[in-house]
């Protein structure tokens, strides 16, 4: 065959490619490392849920780009250095088209540094820490809001409820550590007293010492960055251990419904931050909530529906872009400016979330309510938190 036989080979092979049907070309294959087990693997299952939606919806729509979407996913074990391998593994042995962001901050500070690398776009829902968007990165992208308001709505109601003393209690981690350092520069900014602050390692359950010592400063507001099972844990041992803040309010896990399930009626006058609520008037967000109760039997968190976000920005910006060109995809993703389920999605020329907002809510007779912002609300808030043995 001569050079020129050959290519007009290769040009009719790409003009018939670019006339084949959805999928005929084989599908879009967007890789993710998720924390399917380890210690955040209940919050990394339902962003992986949220993957998978979107997904769907996108391939019963006709496809992206006129192909299928298919997640190749992996499980990091909620390993920081696990998911560093498998991102490698997911550029250079899979080839896959495009990347979406793992469950943590600690998880996708690591992997950040593989995309970077590789110049390889990453949408990261579940990322939260500031620090993870400003070190000159220019192809990570943020979705939620920081970890550095996510007590925020606690330490508001309380400054204006007159209390005065705070202690702040954190995992020492990445996002819950940025969490910690959030709410005290809010208290102060507020004219409260810190009056203790202390982290604890990843994986911790007992809590008797810590507590014991935040039952001697006696403060107004307890302040819990955690995750889910410190959450609990921390809950469970301020009842035995007879330790009455007026208000208490924890980050990650508060809002989720086996919160409630665990703790039963102690779980009753807590506050849980949380990116996303189905009651929100976000445009779409009553249809996702529905179809994903239709697809998983239960009702979305915010994790989920950040991975739902994520996966449909990182599509929008697809289609935008006519292309699954890392280059295109990223200028398209720095001019975007959209509503989602999720709510807002905007971001500076760091990739850093600007239109997002948090809300707060509380559990009241077993529902979760949302209780600030005031704008938002969907009750008011119940206060003070009477003693465990009143309850």
């Amino acid at each position: 065959m001569t050079i020129k036989t050959l290519g007009a080979v290769l040009v009719a092979a790409a003009v018939l490619a670019a006339s084949l049907p959805a999928g005929a070309q084989g599908p879009i294959r967007v890789g993710a490392s998720m924390s399917l087990t380890g210690t955040y693997a209940k919050l990394g299952n339902y962003q992986h849920e949220g993957y998978k939606l979107c997904a769907k919806q996108i391939n019963d729509k006709g496809g992206l780009l006129g192909r299928k979407v298919e997640f190749v996913v992996y499980d990091d074990q909620s390993t920081p250095a696990t998911a560093v391998r498998l991102y490698e593994k997911l550029i250079t042995e899979d080839k896959v088209d495009a990347l979406m962001g793992p469950y943590s901050s600690p998880v996708t500070e690591a992997s950040a540094n593989v995309t970077e690398k590789y110049k390889k776009v990453m949408v990261t829902p579940l990322a939260a820490t500031t620090s993870i968007f400003k070190k000159g990165r220019k192809y990570i992208f943020m979705v939620i809001s920081p970890a550095e308001v996510y007590l925020e709505g606690l330490v508001d109601m309380a400054a204006k409820r007159g209390l005065k003393t705070v202690a702040v209690v954190y995992e020492d981690t990445l996002f819950a550590k940025a969490s910690a350092v959030g709410a005290v520069d809010l208290a102060k900014k507020r004219g409260m007293e810190v009056v203790f602050q202390e982290g604890y390692p990843k994986g911790n359950q007992d809590f008797s010492g810590m507590l014991t010592k935040i039952k001697a400063a006696n403060p107004d507001v307890l302040a819990a960055s955690t995750y889910f099972d410190d959450a609990i844990a921390i809950t469970r041992q301020m009842k035995e251990l007879n330790v009455n803040p007026k208000m208490y309010g924890v980050t990650v896990g508060g809002d989720l419904p086996e919160f409630y399930n665990l703790l039963k009626q102690n779980a009753e006058y807590i506050t849980g931050a949380t990116q996303w609520e189905a009651a929100l008037p976000y445009p779409g967000n009553t249809e996702f909530a529905g179809a994903y109760k239709k697809e998983f039997g239960r009702e979305p968190v915010y994790h989920s529906a950040a991975g739902y976000a994520g996966c449909t920005v990182w599509a929008e910006a697809v289609r935008r872009a006519g292309s699954l060109d890392s280059e295109k995809v990223r200028e398209t993703l720095l001019k975007l400016d959209t509503k989602t389920a999720f709510g807002g999605f905007k971001v500076d020329a760091d990739g850093f979330q600007t239109a997002h907002k948090m809300v707060t809510t509380q559990w009241q007779d077993g529902k979760k309510v949302i209780v600030w912002p005031d704008e938002l609300a969907t009750g008011k808030l119940r206060f003070p938190t009477p003693p465990w043995n009143q309850r």
